[in-house]
């Protein structure tokens, strides 16, 4: 199941672009000597070599808000609502399997008519055929994307579950030699930044969660995820089918594994697959209780992460959105259309979020 489409909204107490257009433009002050006398000028900076050390402790660092939180608990629908919010927002994904081109179904993109008009980067731009796109490319290619929405006055919000894209984009120094997660790095996880960040945490209580993931893929399953998947199928990557490590891009994507090892039992047909055989029925099942598995495994994986910048004093505001999912899976369970989840949603996570970024675009 995905997380229903909500209305945008235009309260009158949401910020315009006026409003904050001043975050990237130079202070401004007004002077009182009879030549100029009311007159604003712009304050100029004293020229200096950009990587000395008085540029960086002087220079106006570029306001990003970014939102972290395990697979599923619902960033790019919370993404938008901020985005229909602030007006002047762009959303960069930073989630590793969703930059690349293809697989909209297995990767869980969020659908063009979801994404209300909301200028969306990075999602589903990569050729999946050039390789590997690594933190270091996302730090590129990202800054790149981040400086350039700060030049138009509009406000980058970074999203996405892939923590090493998050932490590669945002650390002032970064070593793209050094996985700070894998636990044997001797390089610690930085607290410095290169943007002025704003970061929301959107967590849901495990449980809740899995129960949410496991229709979700279901969901997924019955909009045409295993035709997708047959599509994509490589019967000449045989000697890849256990040796993880040797998959890249896409075929990293959950959901390619597991039925990689489906289709060489049960190879597809040409259009539409149908299973009908007990015995392919029984491998099917189990290629989707894989998937499920590992994406609670995944899961688990992302939140120590997310533990992990905390603990290094990343400032993560915790937006807690268990009870909203656990409505919207009781609603999906008793069949009923109610709009209770989403008023908790509405009320817990999406208020809560904006009243962070507002207090933020106004420091």
């Amino acid at each position: 199941m995905r997380l229903p489409l909500f209305p945008a909204h235009s309260h009158h107490s949401s910020p315009s672009i006026l409003q904050y257009s001043s975050l990237t433009l130079l202070p401004t002050t007004t002077t009182s000597s009879s030549a100029t006398s009311g007159a604003r000028r712009r304050l100029r900076w004293p020229r200096m070599d950009s990587s000395s050390s008085a540029y960086h402790r002087h220079r106006r660092k570029d306001k990003v808000v970014v939102i972290v939180g395990a697979t599923g608990t619902g960033k790019s629908r919370l993404s938008v609502d901020i985005a229909t919010r602030f007006p002047f927002s762009e959303i960069i994904n930073s989630d590793k399997m969703q930059v690349y081109r293809g697989l909209d179904i297995t990767t869980n993109k969020i659908p063009i008519h979801e994404r209300l008009g909301v200028p969306h980067h990075l999602l589903g731009e990569v050729n999946p055929q050039n390789g590997e796109f690594t933190p270091s490319g996302f730090r590129s290619r990202g800054g790149s994307i981040v400086s350039d929405i700060n030049s138009r006055r509009k406000l980058p919000l970074v999203v996405g579950g892939s923590n090493s894209f998050i932490h590669a984009l945002l650390v002032d120094r970064f070593d793209p030699e050094s996985d700070v997660f894998d636990g044997s790095s001797s390089t610690s996880i930085s607290s410095e930044f290169r943007y002025n960040c704003c970061f929301l945490w959107v967590d849901v209580s495990l449980p809740v969660l899995s129960d949410y993931l496991s229709k979700r893929v279901d969901d997924m399953l019955d909009s045409g995820m295993l035709d997708e998947l047959a599509e994509f199928y490589d019967p000449e990557a045989k000697d890849l089918e256990e040796d993880s490590a040797h998959r890249t891009g896409l075929r990293k994507a959950i959901g390619v594994p597991e039925f990689d090892r489906y289709f060489r039992k049960y190879p597809p047909p040409r259009g539409m697959v149908k299973v009908t055989d007990p015995k392919e029925e029984d491998a099917y099942e189990e290629a989707v209780t894989a998937i499920k598995d590992n994406t609670c495994q995944l899961v688990k994986r992302q939140i120590g992460k997310i533990l992990n910048l905390k603990g290094a004093g990343w400032d993560l505001r915790r937006i807690d959105a268990t009870e909203a999912l656990r409505a919207a899976v009781t609603s999906e369970n008793s069949g009923t259309n109610n709009k209770k989840w989403s008023e908790i949603w509405e009320r817990q996570v999406v208020e809560s979020s904006v009243k962070i970024v507002k207090r933020f675009l106004k420091e």
